[in-house]
């Protein structure tokens, strides 16, 4: 795979997020009948409600950190990785064979050429998804995979030689840390997490004199 291929493959991606992006920007506001119909089922089932809240929640504070030095440290150390790592993933491609025998057979792993180009492609396209901020996650998860495989495999034929494993390590804590703590605002999951949580506040708003009507009658005495 040569670097043109890559750079056509990330405009590709680009292009495509892109759409997507001003198709979100762009979708139609739910309809007011809508809302009140789900706000009804919502209220219907409490504890679903409790769900839904916590869950916004945990994106918010995952997606949506605060903090602009925050946020641009996590940019640096995606583009960082994102793009020391595609070239390792180019490696393999490059010669998927060789990598399967000298890497993947001494695992005594199955399959080893498959498990070769699983590994190119997940860390070429675990980087480009770190770099643009969207689905980071699985991205970070998808590094985090390979390397651990990586470092198992320099201990099990090198022992813990530092000067080995130390490059193994970087890449590992590096993408361990971004899957933890998210991929900060400066991406494109920070940007429909936001969106999203924009749309749940509106949504709660407009049903909201629903909800205090039902609630004023729910006060009312029953009659004898």
């Amino acid at each position: 795979m040569t670097t043109t291929l890559l750079l056509e493959i990330f405009a590709g991606f680009f292009t495509a997020f892109i759409a997507l992006w001003m198709l979100a920007l762009n979708r139609p506001a739910a309809s007011a009948a809508t809302v009140v119909n789900v706000e009804e089922s919502v209220a219907a089932a409490a504890p679903g409600l409790a769900i839904t809240t916590t869950v916004r929640q945990f994106l918010q504070s995952y997606f949506l950190r605060e903090g602009r030095l925050a946020n641009t440290g996590l940019l640096i150390l995606r583009l960082a990785i994102g793009a020391m790592m595609i070239h390792h993933g180019q490696d393999k491609l490059g010669d998927p064979q060789s990598f399967a025998d000298n890497y993947v057979v001494p695992l005594h792993l199955p399959f080893p050429l498959f498990l070769a180009h699983v590994a190119g492609y997940s860390e070429i396209m675990g980087s480009w998804l770190l770099i643009l901020g969207l689905l980071s996650p699985l991205g970070a998860l998808a590094l985090t995979g390979t390397m651990t495989v990586a470092a198992y495999h320099h201990i099990l034929t090198s022992g813990l030689n530092i000067y080995v494993l130390e490059l193994v390590v970087l890449y590992l804590g590096g993408s361990l840390a971004l899957l933890l703590v998210g991929p900060g605002r400066y991406s494109f999951d920070a940007g429909i997490v936001k969106g999203l949580a924009a749309d749940s506040s509106d949504n709660a708003a407009t049903a909201s004199p629903t909800s205090a009507m039902a609630a004023s009658y729910d006060l009312m005495p029953e009659a004898s």
